[in-house]
């Protein structure tokens, strides 16, 4: 009796449709490209070509988008998650001076579902091209045995650009320095493993299409909001700009500091901005107190822009939603920030 010939398919691996993925990602990844770009989707490195700086210096950061995934498989929309770690990593580079050449992704997960993928990578693609920074390759591992049935991680790696001279590094922030803050549109990618906890997502998805007054629409819409993309705005006028704090994991009291010089602290009013309704909903229904809601969640505010007195009221002109939050102080103790 003839044994059958094992294949990699039985062991959980797809070949053909992992090939057939690469066709339909090369094509949303063409949409993205830009002169630099040399190679296309699918050869073993991407090839840029840097052109038109005196004194660039590449800035490069890597990140991923946390248990947000696991919110987008819930109620199987999965293009906003791409948006997500394309803004995420943008909003990064932006806080030295950097405008995005290129990104790179990496998808894994248990079982190769082209669909998913497809539709990761298709909002990922879209975000890169109003920024007009090129996806020049990836990975989408299939790895049986790793990951939960159905389930899938997600990072990304970006490169851009900055001329020398246009560096951010908080080495001009003075004591005096104005904080202004941008709003956020939400939750954008971080306290999310407390918000399933909260709300028991895991065991009892269905409350994620409950509608919440407070919201004006369900809890899953709410914590699917894309996290904005700060590119735009701010890029026009860095030259007001002395130093920019991405408000991600950690919050204010985690984020803020590390733009200021050492000797410097920040002095945030508190009340000086609005809290968006979904923030005073996970804290009521956590019974979590103010100072680890700021420690967890940025509470409203994305991005923090450090800037001369004198610069102020044209930033707060010029920035849709902006809110001047405080100042930048003497440091007292070891104490970097405060909240009053």
């Amino acid at each position: 009796m003839a044994t059958k010939k094992g294949t990699y398919r039985d062991a959980g691996v797809d070949i053909d449709a992992a090939d057939k993925l690469v066709k339909i990602v090369r094509q949303q990844a063409r949409a993205t490209f830009t002169p630099g770009v040399l190679s296309e989707v699918g050869f073993f490195g991407g090839m840029f070509q840097l052109e038109g700086y005196r004194q660039p210096v590449l800035v490069s950061s890597t990140d991923g988008v946390g248990t947000k995934v696991k919110i987008a498989r819930q109620l199987d929309r999965h293009d906003t998650i791409g948006a997500d770690l394309v803004n995420h990593c943008v909003n990064d580079i932006l806080t030295c001076g950097a405008t995005p050449l290129f990104f790179q992704d990496y998808i894994a997960m248990s079982r190769l579902v082209p669909q998913t993928v497809a539709s990761v990578t298709g909002g990922l693609s879209k975000a890169l091209e109003k920024l007009g920074c090129a996806l020049i390759g990836g990975e989408t591992a299939e790895m049986p045995g790793t990951y939960v049935e159905d389930e899938y991680d997600l990072a990304g790696f970006i490169v851009g650009v900055v001329e020398r001279d246009g560096i951010l590094d908080g080495g001009s922030i003075a004591a005096g320095d104005n904080l202004i803050a941008l709003p956020s549109s939400g939750l954008h990618t971080n306290g999310y493993s407390l918000v399933r906890k909260i709300f028991n997502t895991d065991s009892d998805p269905s409350i994620l299409h409950k509608s919440f007054p407070q919201l004006g629409r369900t809890l899953g819409e709410e914590l699917l909001e894309p996290h904005r993309c700060y590119l735009p705005v701010l890029k026009p006028l860095m030259t007001k700009v002395k130093g920019l704090a991405h408000i991600t994991g950690g919050g204010l009291p985690g984020n803020l500091p590390r733009t200021l010089p050492e000797g410097l602290a920040a002095r945030v009013e508190r009340g000086a901005w609005d809290i968006p309704p979904v923030f005073p909903l996970i804290q009521q229904q956590g019974n979590i107190d103010d100072a680890e809601m700021l420690r967890v969640f940025n509470m409203g505010v994305g991005m923090v822009v450090v800037c001369a007195a004198n610069d102020t009221e044209e930033l707060l002109a010029s920035l849709k939603g902006a809110k001047l939050i405080g100042e930048v102080v003497r440091q007292s103790g070891k104490q970097r920030l405060s909240v009053a």
